[in-house]
């Protein structure tokens, strides 16, 4: 199988979503879900033993469906809200591509935080 140089694997993904202010991460489901939390909330799942690399993102719900009719890597996120949550299989994505979809489920996460968690993200 052809490894695409330009998308992301998913120790790039790690770092990326750990360089985002305030993130943490965890293994609360099992040794092999990856999961990262702004605020005490999920924002990404990332599936460490599968290949090609795939992670479950939050997602705007208009913006989920015009993802998934737009690129078949897209799909309703497994065992989670298929409204609100994107499965992602990185293959054949653009780093750039990628790095936006971890960004929109960043902020949409902090954006439903409450002032005084996002006081203690922004000045702890």
């Amino acid at each position: 199988m052809k490894v695409n140089k330009n998308s992301m694997d998913a120790n790039e993904i790690r770092e990326y979503c750990l360089a985002l202010r305030g993130v943490t991460e965890s293994f609360p489901f099992d040794k092999e879900t990856l999961v990262f939390k702004i605020g005490g909330k999920m924002f990404l799942l990332l599936a460490l033993e599968k290949q090609p690399i795939v992670f479950s993102a939050k997602c705007n719900p208009e913006t989920a469906m015009q993802l998934r009719e737009k690129f078949s890597q897209i799909s309703g996120a497994y065992h989670m809200n298929k409204t609100h949550w994107n499965n992602v299989v990185c293959d054949g994505l653009k780093k750039d591509f990628i790095q936006n979809l971890i960004n929109d489920s960043y902020l949409l996460v902090y954006q439903s935080l409450t002032k005084k968690i996002k006081f203690e993200i922004e000045n702890g």
